[in-house]
């Protein structure tokens, strides 16, 4: 007699556990292997999910920042707090601009001098060349874009009896010679001290002296009062002077060959360790954009009478700001890459959502060299030569709502501009926008120098002050996003020159790479490849300007 469970032949001749057909059995098993591979595919979809979102967690944890932000400021306007009340708020959103501002002066300063001793002076002058004429006609394109919405929306055609609509803002805005606003940009290129420059800028203020006719003392009575300029120092840090000594100083160390390069070691390394802050930095990034968006919608006294007041102008700004990042860049960006400029801007989201919350192109700027080298690959000798200039040379956003705020001025004071002053504008506000601020609400200033070029009174720019918290977000975006776009585009067309890169782009000796076996760091400047220079004894007697 056979046990239970033990094989015996079946009438077809196939072999089977008694009282189960070996058809059953095989339907079984593939039941279980389907079974297997559903859970497998399960298994590998939630293993992509889990990556997605760790690989993008900060990206998320940001732009939820900047949603709840509207929606927590929104609860807390009902609570009519008091002016202490939100300035305790705001903390922390003042924390995250202290900490960005914080890391401006080493990188701006490191990542020039490094980045310029990176490169041969040719291979030097070509990038900078490039990086300026790209500058320079996509502010000329963002000023026309501004001028063509104004005239199209009209924003302040029917604003004649919106004076009474607008809420009245106590702000005094300096007004200041055109002459003197070109002058005071040269004047910082060049500053009389280094440090002072870390924090103070230059700046013509004006004083009325009593001056007589000639010939005639003061006392007689025939007197007038004469404007004088005079110089003061402003709080500011002087980015632009501090590039231009960082990229100077970066030149002659190159020119002394191996004897600059134990210096070039140093400033290379300050960076690295500089951008390792930065990525604990952007950790508290959502927290305080969350706080930093809440506190502007709370402090506003009455936003839907600004909104209604100034509608047009908003529209006309935001448009122009959408249309020049959202379509005219990437469509450069297209052209010269051949590359699907989305799957670029994706890559920065995270500086992108934190110049949207601090309005502050400087304080993006750290954030965006680590975007855009780990996420987009771009070569960090162009982004941390070509980024920091573009932080302050390149204004497309600003450079589309000063011209939309003049259009919106001359309507509103009943002025039909000319062809002339269209031009003006356009050019005026290329030129005004170079070397503006990179602070919240520091293009508002440089409309005055615009109005005064075509002779437009400069009292309504109150209202321009107004709702800058709100265009001045989108300004920012823009701007920053065309300075990663520039540096992308440089670095494409460089790789295009492939056989003269080899040769122009010759790196430092010190060569930073990624550490493929590091998971908790993926920024490339955590490990080093050393590539010690000779000794001295082996080194032959060559002049100092040497090929590294």
């Amino acid at each position: 007699m056979m046990q239970k469970g033990a094989e015996e032949p079946l009438a077809n001749g196939h072999v089977g556990v008694k009282g189960r057909p070996a058809c059953s059995i095989a339907k079984l098993a593939a039941l279980g292997s389907e079974k297997e591979a559903g859970g497998e595919r399960t298994a590998s979809a939630l293993a992509k999910v889990r990556s997605f979102l760790r690989r993008n967690s900060l990206v998320i944890f940001t732009v939820s920042g900047v949603l709840l932000g509207l929606a927590v400021g929104l609860g807390v306007r009902r609570l009519h707090i008091s002016r202490t009340h939100l300035l305790y708020f705001a903390f922390p959103g003042e924390l995250l601009l202290r900490l960005l501002k914080m890391v401006i002066l080493p990188v701006v300063f490191c990542s020039l001098v490094s980045g310029a001793a990176s490169l041969d002076t040719r291979a030097l002058g070509k990038l900078g060349g490039r990086a300026i004429l790209y500058f320079a006609l996509t502010t000329l394109m963002g000023s026309a874009l501004g001028v063509t919405l104004g005239l199209i929306i009209k924003p302040g055609g029917h604003s004649q009896t919106g004076h009474s609509k607008i809420p009245a803002v106590s702000a005094t805005l300096p007004s200041k010679e055109a002459t003197d606003s070109f002058l005071d940009l040269f004047r910082n290129l060049v500053p009389s001290n280094l440090i002072a420059a870390a924090f103070r800028s230059y700046a013509t203020d004006y004083k009325w002296v009593l001056t007589a006719v000639p010939g005639e003392n003061v006392t007689s009575g025939n007197t007038t009062y004469e404007k004088i300029p005079i110089g003061t120092e402003v709080e500011g840090m002087n980015i632009l002077g501090l590039i231009l000594f960082a990229m100077t100083f970066g030149i002659a160390l190159r020119k002394l060959g191996p004897d600059g390069e134990q210096l070039i070691r140093f400033f290379s390394a300050f960076n690295d360790a500089t951008m390792i802050l930065v990525s604990w930095i952007m950790w508290y990034a959502p927290i305080g954009i969350l706080f930093l968006v809440a506190s502007k919608i709370v402090e506003m006294d009455d936003v839907v009478s600004l909104v209604t007041g100034l509608g047009k102008y908003i529209l006309a700004s935001i448009l122009g700001h959408f249309i020049h990042g959202g379509i005219i860049l990437p469509m450069i960006y297209l052209t010269f890459t051949r590359r699907n400029p989305y799957r670029f801007l994706l890559g920065i989201i995270t500086p992108l959502t934190t110049a949207f919350g601090t309005c502050s192109s400087s304080a993006t700027l750290p954030s965006m060299i680590k975007c855009v080298e780990e996420n987009n690959g771009i070569d960090k000798r162009i982004s941390r030569f070509v980024l920091p200039i573009g932080a302050t040379v390149n204004m497309d956003g600003a450079a589309i709502f000063q011209s939309v705020a003049a259009v919106f001025i001359a309507h509103l004071n009943g002025v039909t501009l000319s062809a002339g002053q269209i031009f003006t504008i356009i050019v005026t506000a290329t030129a005004s926008s170079i070397g503006a601020a990179g602070i919240p609400a520091g293009g508002v200033l440089t409309i005055a120098i615009i109005l005064e070029a075509i002779g437009l009174p400069t009292n309504d720019l109150s209202l321009i002050l107004a709702v800058d918290w709100i265009v001045d977000r989108t300004c920012t975006v823009v701007n920053v996003e065309g300075d990663a776009f520039g540096a992308a585009i440089l670095h494409y067309t460089s790789l295009k020159e492939s056989e003269t890169v080899k040769t122009e782009l010759t790196d430092v000796k010190v060569e930073a790479v990624a550490n493929p076996s590091s998971e908790e760091e993926t920024s490339p400047l955590v490990t080093y490849s050393l590539q010690l220079s000779p000794p001295a004894n082996t080194i032959n007697s060559e002049p100092k300007e040497s090929i590294l």
